[in-house]
């Protein structure tokens, strides 16, 4: 549509009307609707007012309110951890074709195949043993060097890995997470626990070379070997003697000590190790486990059983170099030593009398305190010698088994028989002054 202007002539100042057409009308661009104004948060300075300001909140106290922002909160902290879970996962993109473990680096998977193939490229250059990863080799070289730099808060004792700290510590909280299903014994430590489980399975897939004994666990078999190699790494630096097991060394420095540390709940005798207790209290509970196969004889104690075996067996090789006569074991050969040495270690601590043998010194050392422990069951008579029980129990039994040579006679006790025989040989040995 044409529209109408005027011009003016500014010398004259005459004016004409002039007829143009009007350009065409651009279209205006749509308006976007403005976005809802969010209302300021109300801020107050008690959360009671808040509460009763609150359209949303009515019938929920301050107390839940909080509460139920914490639960929020939380979930927040839930799902951003799993969102973390997931993208770990997706990023453990090597996985083990054997086993189908996955790791997040190549170099993890690499080290995990020496556990598939063996491999064990990390060797001590002090003893040759060879360990599949270099941590390994790490907390191995701190054997040799004897550093312990793990330390327990609780009792003081040192480690050399983080590791034998934390399945230390477990025994001060008194925690035993591995519970066997068949039996219900709980276990501290795992290895512990599978070696356990072994007892119910019978497996014993470790077998000696040299004697053909089998046994559950590569560390029992290694153990047992040392006894064929004669092999003995643990030695005492006081005395220099030698073990194959840490366990023995480490009874046989509690003797040097001379601390008795472990007693008997029952009679109140102390003992340096541990195994010793163990073993004395089989007397009280009258348990006798091992069994001679030969003569049926059972005894308490595994060390008293070997000894008897070899009754059986005649074997006597421990030889006197200086009377010539052989002993079943090395204790019965050092305690016949003391007759040509003279050697009496074991002094009374009553009186200055010494003796030879520690079952003598006992026996002697009840002359001071009185004490008769063996009893007759049958006339209730105590004795502190169990000889002297044992030849009492003739007189009940009516039984003579010590007999003469000579006239056949018997009698109950050997004294009695002694005392007889001098009638054969015309002994007089008391004379009147």
């Amino acid at each position: 549509m044409p529209y109408i202007s005027s011009l003016q002539i500014w010398s004259c100042g005459r004016q004409y009307l002039t007829v143009k057409p009007l350009p065409p009308v651009k279209p205006l661009p749509p308006v976007k609707p403005l976005p809802p104004v969010k209302p300021l948060p109300q801020q107050f300075t008690n959360k009671y007012w808040e509460y009763s300001h609150h359209p949303t909140r009515e019938g929920q106290t301050p107390d839940q309110m909080e509460e139920k922002e914490q639960q929020h909160k939380l979930n927040d902290v839930k799902k951003l951890c799993d969102f973390k879970t997931q993208e770990t996962k997706a990023k453990k993109l090597h996985t083990c074709s054997q086993c189908g473990k996955s790791f997040r680096r190549k170099g993890h998977l690499n080290t995990h195949m020496r556990v598939h193939t063996g491999e064990k490229p990390c060797t001590c250059t002090q003893c040759g043993k060879s360990f599949s990863q270099a941590s390994g080799l790490r907390i191995h070289l701190l054997r040799h060097s004897g550093e312990k730099p793990f330390n327990c808060d609780q009792c003081g004792k040192d480690f050399i890995s983080s590791s034998h700290l934390k399945q230390h510590l477990i025994v001060h909280s008194d925690e035993r997470p591995h519970v066997c299903s068949l039996c219900g014994k709980s276990f501290t430590r795992m290895n512990n626990f599978k070696q356990h489980q072994r007892t119910h399975t019978g497996v014993r897939d470790h077998v000696c070379c040299d004697c053909g004994k089998s046994f559950t666990t590569s560390s029992h078999l290694k153990r047992h070997q040392r006894i064929h190699t004669g092999e003995k790494l643990y030695t005492c630096t006081q005395c220099g003697k030698s073990f194959t097991q840490p366990s023995a060394l480490k009874d046989h420095l509690l003797r040097h000590s001379g601390k008795k540390t472990f007693s008997c709940d029952q009679c109140g005798k102390y003992f340096i190790p541990l195994s010793e207790l163990k073993e004395h209290i089989k007397v009280h509970s009258g348990e006798k486990p091992h069994v001679c196969s030969l003569c049926g004889k059972s005894f308490s104690r595994l060390n008293s059983f070997q000894q008897h075996q070899k009754a059986h067996t005649r074997v006597r090789d421990h030889l006197c170099c200086d009377c010539g006569k052989s002993f079943g074991t090395t204790g019965h050969l050092k305690r016949h030593q003391r007759i040509h040495t003279g050697e009496k270690p074991y002094k009374c601590s009553y009186c200055d009398k010494r003796f030879n043998r520690s079952g003598n010194l006992k026996t002697h050392e009840r002359v001071h305190t009185g004490e008769k422990p063996y009893h007759c069951t049958q006339c209730e008579k105590s004795f502190s010698d169990p000889s002297d029980l044992k030849n009492h129990l003739f007189i009940h039994s009516e039984e003579k088994p010590f007999n003469c040579d000579q006239c056949g006679k018997d009698f109950k006790l050997p004294l009695s028989l002694k005392k007889h025989l001098k009638v054969h040989s015309d002994e007089k040995p008391h004379v009147c002054l």
